[in-house]
């Protein structure tokens, strides 16, 4: 009997560091699963955030084919304008700052309208507010931001396409071709802020072009890390003459608009 009892006494004690073993082996295994899962999750967010900082979340079903307005937007004539301007003098913004990124959004279908409206991504502005934009860009570099371009002079003609593709309950957010916009006259420019370290576009309140109350410059929702990047951006650009439009944060108006006429000038026309 105490040989018995012995030999089953060691079978179980066998059995539970098996047990105990293998519960060991479930509790590492499973760990391990669950940190790969966490790594990929935040790899998901990391990507997302990144995808949404850069991806426009708006758009509209334009109330005829593009292509249709366009033909009968180059055919039409900007409006008849009285007085007198300065001559027009437009540089191309990347050959004033190498640090200034180009995100074209009309040159591809990632727009409002979802199909290209440019024939090349480029940005110009008249020479002053061109400037100005530069020294704009040099104040924000220390603080690890730099300036990403949307959008800048626009020939009159894709202003008459943006009005006459839009519903009537949006037009506010697009200029009215009657009057020309101040794109047209190369003294309005749509940006954001990229990071310095990374070269990714930030998070802002509202994706670019999003015609919703999100788009506000003074809208007091998102984040405030949203918040925070959107004053610093106001505060250089407002610093070197530049007015933000109250219905989109990303626009921004030089103060000497008024001294240029409406262009009408492809980009093909405006050199190297």
């Amino acid at each position: 009997m105490t040989n018995r009892s012995a030999a089953g006494s060691a079978v179980a004690s066998s059995q539970r560091l098996l047990e105990t073993a293998l519960l060991l082996r479930f509790c590492h295994d499973t760990i391990w699963i669950m940190k790969r899962f966490l790594w990929c999750a935040a790899c998901c967010v990391v990507a997302l955030s990144s995808a949404l900082a850069q991806s426009p979340v708006f758009k509209i079903a334009p109330l005829r084919p593009v292509e249709e307005l366009r033909k009968e937007a180059l055919a039409a004539q900007p409006p008849h304008e009285e007085g007198a301007f300065l001559q027009p003098d437009l540089t191309e913004l990347v050959r004033r700052d190498p640090t200034i990124k180009l995100d074209i959004r009309y040159a591809t279908a990632d727009n409002f309208l979802g199909t290209p409206v440019y024939t090349q991504a480029r940005a110009f502005l008249q020479r002053p507010a061109a400037e100005a934009l530069v020294r704009a860009s040099q104040e924000l570099r220390p603080l690890g931001y730099g300036l990403i371009i949307h959008d800048a002079y626009r020939p009159w003609y894709i202003t008459r396409i943006f009005w006459d593709a839009t519903p009537d309950n949006l037009k506010i957010f697009v200029a009215d071709p009657k009057a020309g916009s101040k794109h047209n006259r190369g003294c309005a420019i749509d940006l954001s802020l990229y990071d310095l370290k990374t070269g990714t576009e930030v998070a802002m309140p509202s994706g670019y072009d999003e015609m919703t109350e999100r788009a506000y410059a003074n809208y007091s929702g998102g984040t405030e890390e949203e918040r925070s990047r959107l004053s610093t951006l106001r505060h250089a650009m407002e610093k070197q003459g530049f007015q933000v439009n109250p219905t989109e944060w990303w626009h921004f108006d030089y103060k000497d608009w008024k001294q240029y006429p409406i262009l009408n000038r492809p980009f093909e026309a405006l050199g190297n």
